[in-house]
């Protein structure tokens, strides 16, 4: 019963966020704290010495940035909205909840955590100047305060359940050896805030609905190509380094929720819809890819 619910635990959880979007949207707020917990689990895996950059990870870090500029230069003569759409959801930093999904999936957590930490902190200081650039207002981001919200917000979902998870080790391993092997308590937490997520984008795309469905019909479509190619990209340098889940999930798991924050604050608010789908199909495709592993599972047990 419990492989049952493992393996189709997400897709339930979006079709609940979708269909109760209204009630279960006003959680929205709770979001962050459900991270929080879910990476104190993860954490406590990992310890400082297995935290540090590599090559693998600066090849990351290039193509969220030089790949971000080059596709909202290639599609900008086209349509400017989709444009910003498409350039969000590449610059958008690694989800607070990939290094989990590595972890399932049976990849390094520690090379996920490494640089979902540089992401979202690296994000702090490159995403004012990409959005002072772009900005359909024509006016400069305030660098002190998009720099003041994304490190307040970043931070204590990030670092704070770190530190903690390494106090614990040092004050009590006998509590941290058993919050170390109940990791599957942070996948039931992460399926609780992805029904939040999913209800909160969907009220969104219900409430900014203006009948445009061409525009919205390409965001949706470019947020899905991006995101396949994201994970295709990110499991094939991650192959090259011996970390091919963490490539892809680094690179194909975005930390949306940042995202539509930044693009409704400082782009045009269309374009939102982009990180709005991508997390439905980051999400799609984690489910299959976690549904797969499961699956294989079974079947060695079987033999």
């Amino acid at each position: 019963m419990q492989r049952y619910i493992e393996k189709y635990l997400l897709p339930i959880a979006m079709v609940v966020g979708i269909s109760f979007h209204s009630s279960i949207s006003i959680l929205a707020p709770a979001t962050p704290y459900l991270l929080a917990v879910m990476l104190f689990f993860t954490y406590a895996r990992i310890s400082w010495r297995d935290i540090r950059m590599t090559q693998f990870h600066y090849m990351l870090l290039a193509i969220q940035y030089i790949g971000s500029a080059l596709v909202y230069a290639i599609v900008r003569p086209f349509n400017e909205i989709l444009a910003q759409a498409a350039m969000i959801c590449i610059l958008a930093p690694t989800a607070t909840s990939a290094p989990v999904v590595s972890g399932i999936l049976g990849g390094s957590v520690s090379a996920t955590a490494a640089y979902s930490i540089m992401s979202n902190l690296s994000v702090a200081f490159i995403a004012p100047v990409y959005l002072s650039i772009i900005g359909h207002t024509g006016q400069s981001v305030p660098f002190l305060t998009a720099f003041g919200y994304i490190f307040l917000k970043v931070m204590p979902t990030l670092i704070l359940p770190f530190l903690l998870a390494l106090a614990l080790e040092r004050i009590s391993p006998a509590v941290h050896k058993k919050i170390r092997s109940a990791q599957i308590v942070s996948f039931y937490v992460w399926a609780v805030a992805l029904t939040i997520v999913i209800s909160n984008v969907t009220n969104f795309v219900i409430t900014e609905f203006d009948g445009n469905f061409r525009l919205e019909i390409l965001i949706a479509v470019v947020a899905a190509i991006i995101c396949l190619l994201q994970f295709f990209l990110g499991r094939k340098i991650g192959n090259r380094h011996h970390m091919t889940i963490a490539g892809g999930q680094g690179m194909g798991q975005k930390n949306t929720i940042l995202a539509i924050w930044l693009t409704q604050t400082y782009l045009n608010p269309i374009a939102s819809l982009g990180p709005g789908m991508y997390v439905i199909w980051q999400n799609v495709v984690n489910s299959w890819q976690i549904w797969k592993k499961k699956r294989a599972e079974e079947i060695n047990q079987i033999e």
